[in-house]
């Protein structure tokens, strides 16, 4: 960026620790840096990305800014209401309205369970609508402000400050927001892709503990053993192999798709333009809930998306502090990834953890207890092969949430 040089890093061995891909979606909690970088960078180089389709959602996020209120709200009592003002989780087989929080019940049931009652209440009218999208309320004034004060200090500071509601007086205003990406770089559990020499870790990386839906904070648990795995397994390879290989045409090519970049002409499409597009059909085809038609569409026009791209112009061309430079870029790998986790929800005919398909309701192990791999090709969408999942010890049983199953 201060300079606008091209460096390339020759190295023995590489770790890639880029963390999630959110930021293809409109609402998440995720940073503006989660943009899949990574991802995209191992899944350009022929390393298959896993479980794509697998993506969660977070009951209770701001709107517009996609900031988490922690699930602490809920689980000191407070209680989710529509713009009736009614608790309308009761309806969605989560359980009783008690008046205090019961674990797995009703506000305290799985991400996935509450962000899909949310889907429900949007469809039948019941969420209010504000100019970032529909919403409904937290309620945690009955807390007292005390209460409030001494246990959830950090929700108060974060409503006041960034959606101008106190909530010891007034309703938090709350939607699902995409929170975290299952899939990533497919690896072995010692961190090694594909690829020799190059390893991943974290949320960038799937070596397949979270499965289908990760279980709140086992991410911090993931990036702590991992990353000593790949920092480990890094310094193993290149202390196996000491001599640095040629850097080949990789580097080049990197360079001249930069250069291609400062040389397009015409186009009237933007940066901002295709981004808003490619959250527009994510969320509305392979958010909360999908289907064939939903998924085709969104597919179809992330097909359209990608090759609208490699003719956008740069809007600045200079070579130093270049961010449009920097947010192309960024858009590229988004719509890269977006492309493999459209296709492999596509292909995904069931519903399974975070994955949840209108026409296949029901979980199929007989024929999709396997892990996807979308492996790139270019310009067109990628191909979705698969993998049969290692079962040890835990074997694959019916959820069961709020006294029913799901």
């Amino acid at each position: 960026m201060r300079s606008g040089r091209m460096v390339a890093f020759r190295a023995k061995a590489v770790v890639i620790a880029t963390g999630g891909a959110g930021r293809i979606f409109p609402f998440t909690t995720n940073g503006a840096i989660k943009t899949g970088d990574g991802m995209a960078m191992a899944y350009r180089a022929g390393v298959p990305l896993k479980d794509m389709e697998f993506m969660q959602y977070h009951p209770t996020g701001l709107p517009g800014t996609g900031i988490l209120i922690t699930e602490g709200s809920r689980g000191e009592g407070g209680i989710l209401i529509n713009k009736d003002g009614y608790r309308y989780l009761q309806d969605y087989n989560l359980g009783p309205p008690d008046p205090w929080p019961r674990k797995k019940a009703m506000e305290l049931g799985p991400r996935d369970r509450l962000c899909q009652a949310f889907w429900h209440e949007q469809r039948k009218g019941r969420t209010i609508k504000t100019p970032h999208g529909d919403v409904v309320h937290l309620d945690i004034r009955h807390l007292g402000e005390k209460k409030i004060n001494e246990r959830l200090p950090m929700v108060r500071e974060l409503a006041q400050a960034y959606v101008g509601v106190d909530p010891v007086h007034a309703l938090i205003p709350v939607r699902p927001v995409v929170h975290y990406t299952m899939g990533g770089i497919h690896t072995d559990i010692d961190t090694a892709t594909s690829l020799p020499g190059l390893f991943a870790a974290g949320e960038c990386a799937c070596v397949s503990i979270n499965g289908a839906n990760r279980l709140g904070s086992n991410s911090l648990a993931e990036i702590v053993v991992f990353g000593a795995r790949a920092g480990r397994s890094a310094a193993a390879f290149a202390k196996a192999n000491p001599t640095l290989g040629a850097a080949g045409k990789a580097g080049e090519t990197a360079q001249e798709r930069l250069r291609e970049l400062f040389g397009r002409e015409g186009g009237s499409d933007t940066v901002s333009g295709l981004r808003r597009a490619m959250n527009d059909t994510m969320e509305s085809g392979a958010g909360i809930y999908r289907s064939e038609d939903t998924l085709q569409q969104t597919c179809s026009i992330l097909a359209d998306l990608r090759a609208r791209y490699r003719k956008m112009p740069l809007q600045d061309r200079s070579n130093v502090f270049n961010t449009d430079l920097i947010q192309t870029l960024e858009l590229g790998c988004m719509l890269d990834v977006a492309s493999a986790m459209a296709l492999s929800a596509l292909q995904r005919k069931e519903s399974r953890g975070s994955h949840q398909r209108l026409e296949y309701p029901k979980r199929d192990d007989a024929n999709y207890l396997k892990h996807s791999l979308a492996t790139y090709r270019g310009a067109e969408p990628p191909s979705i092969s698969y993998r049969d999942v290692v079962i040890t010890k835990s074997q694959p049983a019916e959820r069961v949430y709020g006294g029913a199953a799901t």
